[in-house]
């Protein structure tokens, strides 16, 4: 299948579907707004009686997550349930005591590491790194990272990225994010473990979770990813087996202009193998 198909509503292809799994940034809102139609329509969803997971590559813990949601303006009543990469990586910490961590990423982040046993240490005590993000992603690039990360490499330390982003909007901007200095890390044949999307262990979190509120087993067939990056949401949804809906206005949206023109070699070129729907921003 290499032809596109353009969505109107979110209603056109939920007949059938018991749970959404959702991006946030990019999707639900840019880091300085939130879009009152997706928070609509994702509403409008639960209120029939749909799941909403919010799946999230944001560096910190779920709760986190939620406080920034409500300074944004989306109601807790959007969705039903946060799986963030930072739980994850949380888990890796807690999973690891007495082990000294270096810590990269900003002030911002610490969260990530409240009510953990978690000792830091610099890079050249360290047993392993936590990378949540660069130091200062307003300026910094992961290329002002080379040289600690040939460091990092000489120890033969493990980087464990919190966030696999490689960028994310901040109002009209892309800026870096904790996936642009793992892959670089990789590149330089450090070893790297990611949670987060595109990365099976995020999904079968928030598909427990989706069961527990369900009261049942979720069948994949029955679930709907949605998503505005190619590496991480439609990737991750079709490796784990689910449909994935394609919002459009997020970090390519300069590469979909004139995507109802293009032909099949270019659509594979995109996206590998196309989304379910592709939808400009995600409304009811």
């Amino acid at each position: 299948m290499t032809t596109l198909h353009f969505a109107e509503s979110l209603r056109e292809l939920v007949g059938g579907v018991d749970v959404v799994l959702s991006d946030i940034w990019g999707v639900v809102h840019n880091g300085l707004e939130s879009f009152p139609e997706a928070c609509e329509a994702l509403h409008t969803y639960r209120s029939r009686g749909g799941t909403v997971i919010l799946i999230t590559n944001a560096p910190r813990p779920a709760d986190s997550v939620q406080r920034q949601l409500r300074k944004l303006g989306v109601a807790d009543e959007t969705y039903d349930a946060i799986v963030s990469s930072g739980d994850l990586t949380r888990l890796y910490v807690a999973e690891h005591p007495g082990r000294k961590m270096f810590w990269l990423g900003p002030e911002r982040d610490n969260s990530i590491y409240r009510g953990l046993d978690a000792t830091t240490a610099p890079l050249e005590e360290a047993d392993y790194i936590v990378c949540t993000g660069l130091y200062d992603d307003e300026t910094e690039t992961a290329e002002d990272y080379r040289g600690m990360m040939l460091k990092a490499r000489e120890r033969k330390l493990t980087l464990v990225c919190a966030n696999p982003d490689i960028v994310v909007e901040r109002g009209d901007r892309l800026i870096y994010c904790a996936g642009a200095i793992a892959e670089l890390y990789r590149e330089l044949g450090g070893e790297v473990i990611f949670y987060g999307k595109p990365h099976r262990p995020i999904y079968e979190r928030a598909m427990a979770l989706a069961g527990e509120r369900q009261g049942h087993p979720i069948d994949r067939k029955k679930v709907l990813a949605i998503g505005d990056s190619v590496r991480t949401d439609l990737t991750g949804a079709r490796e784990f087996g689910i449909d994935c809906l394609f919002v459009t206005r997020g970090i390519h949206a300069e590469e979909f202009e004139g995507l109802d023109q293009l032909d099949p070699n270019s659509v594979m070129e995109l996206f590998g193998h196309p989304p379910k729907a592709l939808m400009r921003e995600l409304k009811w």
